[in-house]
């Protein structure tokens, strides 16, 4: 304890604490709501650095509204699921504004009305959020989930500076109480800038990458450690009222509301318009559409509102939606840029695959310097050139693709694209198999395939082997320490020691992480190998029907094809990659190493799942689909990606596909993620 602190008693060490929290939270709303910092970051790190220290000198004066657990508490085990008490419905989307003109009416005729004010708002692509407040103290954050049932997500909440731990009490035009219970709903994202900021530290670290900055906002909610969480550069917009008991002179509109949780301290949607009828609105959308490249958060279209809160109560709700929004989709965004150049890539199964580099430019909210172009059929079709102008669109907001080359706007002189016959890496033979789109390198030796094939064995959903990224991969590779994928288990821990860069103790790490990726199960091992065509779900398959890698590999095409979900073309492959004499030698060398290849996941022969197909549809906000798909298997279910008359189980997420309807269809039973875990459970 400093000496500053030994001199303070406990009547002072409160004061002191109280004074530093009303500081601190008011510099917090000036910088994450306001946008309108008054001191510096030093400055403010001061000022809770101190905090910090008063609280761990005085701790009985810690409680659950310090700012300090901005910074993250301890792991959680798991997380606790809760119903909302209004449920959380998800949007009817609209594409055009003769479907808005359509709502409209709609609205109109249900109310018995001539004439409907609405509101408009941005529709932030986050993850929406449920918070309450008793006696103005936020007690719990919540996840949307399937609607009715959410996660407690509280401790991670709080580490979003955006978001008050205490409310304020409202000003005058709101009577000036905080109401006993309050509960607002909002959307929580992550900027632009630390997405970028993320995903390259996520590149340093050789990890995959986020897609978008939702997914990567998704997956942070999700962590168990809100330590990490804080460190995620979250906020949040609020933009809804859920409960409310014990109020005075409350809000009476959408635009009211918005007022309303402004003076609470609440950060609102940014960018609103309070519309006398539909075609102001669908002037402000029109107006708006090219201004959302420059905010600093994505958004795919305005969520337009009845304004009139009693309104929206007379209209409700159907089974999936209110019936008082809509949510305007704007078109994917489309940018010009120009090619500099078309690159090779050689993938783990010899795949050449080009990708444009682009004059990098900014698109829904990220910034684009590359874009695959696919396959050499793809190039000749579009006829892109190094030079030619193109146009750029992330399809579904995620992907960069290269739509359209502007050949008007063409040198004349570009040269045509030749493709080349040759490996750009190892120069062996490239060539197509078959009626296969893919041109592949030949030559088993090739680096590149090696280094690609060895990223993929270490990866997390494959053989896991810590310490053992891109960066030594490529310097193992190189430095001829590899050879081929079971020269891992073959490193010299003294070469490997010396190297820049690596040291005794990472060197330790990395053989204890090798050490113990011999133990892994099969069906990782299966995927690692790298096989053609099988991925995660049919390494599964294969697994669990042969239970050892040597059946595996003497299996016949006829057999194989047999299997559920394995098809003459992925059976083929499995056959042609066991018979190379290059695999022969790999494995025996994996097997010699102590490379278990019988370790089969013991999974139960009891229980709702077990026997029965289940499919996944939609977003899960506790599982990923990976996660949900391997614990129906563990529960002796049998996992599937597509529905049929077989199908016993849709577990329904959010935004579902046309799975819905056909599930209908055919009477398959639909249950939600919250009805899915309570299963598992029992």
């Amino acid at each position: 304890m400093s000496e500053s602190l030994k001199k303070l008693d406990r009547a002072e060490a409160k004061r002191e604490i109280a004074r530093l929290r009303i500081e601190i939270e008011q510099h917090n709303y000036k910088y994450y709501v306001e946008a309108k910092p008054e001191i510096s970051d030093f400055d403010f790190d001061k000022l809770m650095r101190r905090l910090l220290d008063l609280e761990a000198a005085f701790p009985e004066f810690k409680t659950p509204d310090s700012p300090t657990l901005r910074v993250g508490g301890s792991p959680i085990k798991e997380f606790r699921t809760i119903e909302h008490k209004i449920p959380m419905l998800s949007l009817d989307n609209t594409y055009t504004f003769e479907e808005l003109e359509d709502f409209d009416k709609r609205v109109k005729k249900y109310l018995g009305k001539d004439k409907v004010s609405y509101f408009v708002e941005e529709k932030i692509d986050g993850v929406s959020i449920s918070l309450t407040y008793e006696k103005g103290r936020l007690v719990l954050g919540a996840t949307r989930g399937d609607g009715r049932f959410g996660d407690d997500v509280t401790e991670n909440i709080k580490t979003i500076r955006a978001i008050p731990l205490v409310i304020p009490t409202p000003g005058a035009s709101f009577k000036g109480k905080v109401p006993d219970l309050l509960e607002v709903r909002g959307e929580v994202y992550m900027p632009a800038r630390s997405f970028e900021k993320l995903n390259k530290e996520k590149e340093r670290r050789d990890e995959e990458l986020f897609a978008n900055p939702r997914n990567a906002c998704a997956g942070s909610l999700k962590l168990l450690d809100p330590k990490i969480v804080a460190e995620r550069g979250l906020s949040i917009f609020i933009h809804g009222l859920g409960v409310i008991k014990g109020g005075d002179g409350l809000p009476r509109s959408q635009s009211e509301a918005f007022e309303f949780f402004r003076q609470l301290g609440f950060r609102t949607i940014e960018h609103t318009k309070k519309g006398a009828d539909i075609r102001e609105v669908q002037k402000f959308i029109q107006w708006f559409e090219p201004k959302r490249e420059d905010l600093e958060y994505e958004i795919d279209g305005m969520v337009v509102k009845v304004d009139s809160l009693e309104d929206q109560k007379a209209l409700g709700q159907t089974t999936h939606s209110p019936r008082w929004m809509i949510a305007y989709k704007y078109p994917a965004e489309r940018k010009e840029t120009v090619i500099e150049d078309i690159q090779i890539q050689v993938g783990r199964t010899g795949a050449l695959t080009p990708v444009a580099i682009l004059k990098a430019v900014r698109i829904s909210g990220t910034t684009v310097s590359r874009a695959s172009l696919h396959n050499r059929d793809e190039i000749e079709r579009l006829d892109v050139r190094i030079g030619d102008h193109v146009l750029v669109e992330k399809s579904g907001e995620i992907i960069p693709k290269v739509i359209e080359v502007l050949k008007s706007k063409r040198n004349k002189a570009l040269p045509k694209f030749k493709f080349p016959d040759k490996c750009p890496i190892c120069g062996g033979r490239a060539q197509s198999y078959g009626d296969e789109v893919a041109v592949r390198c030949v030559n088993f030796g090739c680096s590149a395939q090696l280094k690609a094939r060895v990223r993929h064995y270490a990866q997390r959903d494959a053989m896991d082997i810590e310490g053992l990224g891109e960066v030594w991969i490529n310097t193992f590779v190189e430095k001829g320490f590899l050879k081929d994928l079971a020269d891992i288990y073959c490193l010299d821990f003294e070469k490997v020691e010396n190297l820049e860069r690596m040291g005794e103790k990472s060197a330790q790490n990395l053989f204890n992480g090798i050490e113990a990726s011999k133990k892994r199960l099969l069906h990782r091992l299966i995927y690692g190998l790298g096989i053609l065509n099988v991925g995660e779900h049919a390494a599964h398959l294969l697994a669990d029907r042969f239970k050892s890698l040597d059946r595996v590999s003497k299996s016949m095409q006829e057999e194989l094809s047999g299997i559920r979900e394995i098809g003459p073309v992925t059976a083929k492959s499995i056959v042609q990659f066991f018979r190379e004499p290059g695999t022969k030698k790999v494995l025996a060398k994996l097997e010699k190493a102590g490379v278990r290849f019988d370790l089969v996941e013991s999974v139960k022969t009891a229980g709702p799942f077990a026997g029965k197909t289940v499919v996944v549809t939609g977003t899960l906000e506790k599982y990923s689909r990976t996660e949900a798909e391997a614990l129906v298997r563990r529960l002796g279910g049998h996992p599937s990606g597509s529905i049929s008359k077989k199908t016993d189980f849709l577990v329904l997420g959010k935004n579902p596909g046309s799975k819905v309807e056909k599930a209908k269809e055919l009477g398959v039973k639909i249950i939600s993620e919250a009805e899915f875990t309570k299963m598992a459970k029992s």
